[in-house]
C-alpha cells in the first residue's frame, strides 16, 4: 500500500453505512486496509477501538483514516468520500 495516500477503514461486518464506504472504495479501485471490528478477537478489539478513539472519539462507524490521520471521515457521505480522495465514477 502507497504509504503517500494510506487509508484504513475501520468498520463493523452488520453496519449498513460501512458496506456502502466498501462498495464505494471498492468500485473505484481504492487501495485500502478494512477492518470489522465485530469480528476480530476481544484483545485485538480493545487495541484498535483505542485508535479508532483517537479518530473519533464516539467510536461510531464507519471511521476511514486518511493519511495517518491527515483526513478523517466518519460515517458514510459519498460526496465527502470523493472529494477527500478525489474520486470519480
Amino acid at each position: 500500500m502507497n504509504d503517500e495516500k494510506r487509508i484504513v477503514l475501520f468498520s463493523l461486518s452488520t453496519c449498513p453505512a460501512c458496506k456502502k464506504t466498501k462498495d464505494l472504495l471498492n468500485k473505484c479501485g481504492v487501495d485500502y486496509l478494512s477492518v470489522d471490528l465485530d469480528v476480530i478477537d476481544i484483545d485485538s478489539r480493545e487495541k484498535l477501538l483505542e485508535k479508532v478513539r483517537q479518530y473519533n472519539p464516539r467510536e461510531t462507524f464507519p471511521t476511514l483514516v486518511i493519511d495517518g490521520g491527515k483526513n478523517v471521515i466518519v460515517g458514510f457521505n459519498d460526496e465527502e468520500l470523493k472529494d477527500a480522495l478525489k474520486l470519480r465514477y
